[in-house]
């Protein structure tokens, strides 16, 4: 293959919330980077994938899901979105099109628009979850968005199960500009095994808890020993904002944190390959989603 047929650039895949955008991550990589709940705003930072074949690799950023921030915190995670627009060679516009009504789309309109309006490069709109809607569903919701922004195409997926997905990328191949190849072919990600680490126990505790728990939870990582080859000790500590926040995550008799801990030992013995002894520990740190300096500290800013 030579050096002029090779395309690669960046892919920035945005989206409202529960749109299935790390899921869609996931599956082109072939495996887990981008954790995923079934809440909206599970996603935070901005992470990158890359995805390389014969001739293309691309660098995937998987941003915070499209929504009106009012806290600190979610008006960084919407900075950090539309500032991957700005870094794209292509953009990946994808929504949930089981979840879609008229309603919703006529509450979402002034919101998109101002989104489309950042766009000046081409743009791909991936509508999701078709396994769960009829065929003749689609045409409207396809007609919806073409009305409101120049899509180049538009695909219909199920990021889960890989329907479609073979189109979506030789669709988005064949838009990315000719380059060279940027990472080696077995690096599927820039992200370090500790900020993974951090992004699996969020992950449970998502999955885990209810209410406003998880919107108000952090995962710092203390340390992470990997001086014996064979088995790794990672000590991590879960910040939340209020006294019993602390108490729904610790649970009756430590039961909570130790689900916790478990569901996110297995992800990280599979990641890692080898095995894994996680503590965790649960600190207070009072309104941090609202704290400057905390997110700048948690790199949430």
């Amino acid at each position: 293959m030579n050096q002029e047929s090779y395309r690669s650039g960046v892919v920035a895949i945005i989206g409202p919330p529960n749109a299935g955008k790390s899921t869609l991550l996931n599956h082109l990589l072939g495996q887990k980077i981008a954790i995923v709940s079934n809440k909206p705003q599970t996603t935070r930072n901005r992470i990158l994938g890359i995805v390389t074949g014969d001739n293309y690799q691309m660098i995937v950023l998987d941003t915070p899901g499209l929504h009106k921030a009012k806290d600190l915190m979610n008006k960084e995670m919407m900075k950090v979105a539309l500032e991957s627009l700005g870094e794209a060679d292509l953009v990946l516009f994808i929504d949930d099109s089981a979840g879609l009504s008229e309603k919703l789309l006529k509450k979402r309109e002034e919101e998109y628009q101002q989104y489309f309006s950042n766009i000046k490069v081409p743009t791909l709109l991936a509508l999701n979850k078709i396994d769960l809607i009829k065929p003749e569903q689609l045409l409207p919701l396809t007609k919806w968005y073409s009305d409101r922004h120049d899509f180049d195409a538009v695909i219909p997926i199920s990021a889960l199960k890989g329907g479609g997905t073979d189109t979506l990328v030789a669709e988005m191949v064949s838009r990315l500009p000719e380059g060279p190849k940027y990472y080696p072919d077995d690096i599927p990600t820039d992200a370090s095994e500790r900020f993974i680490v951090a992004e699996i126990i969020r992950e449970k505790i998502f999955r885990l808890t209810r209410e406003e728990v998880p919107y108000s939870t952090a995962v710092v990582i203390d340390s992470f020993d990997e001086s014996n080859p064979s088995s790794v000790v990672i000590h991590a500590t879960i910040v939340v904002e209020r006294s019993t926040q602390k108490g729904i995550v610790i649970g009756h008799r430590g039961q909570m944190l130790a689900t916790i801990r478990k569901q996110a030992t297995a992800d990280i013995v599979h990641m890692l390959g080898c095995k894994a002894r996680l503590q965790l520990w649960v600190k207070i740190r009072k309104n941090w989603t609202d704290n400057e300096h905390i997110l700048r500290e948690f790199g949430l800013s």
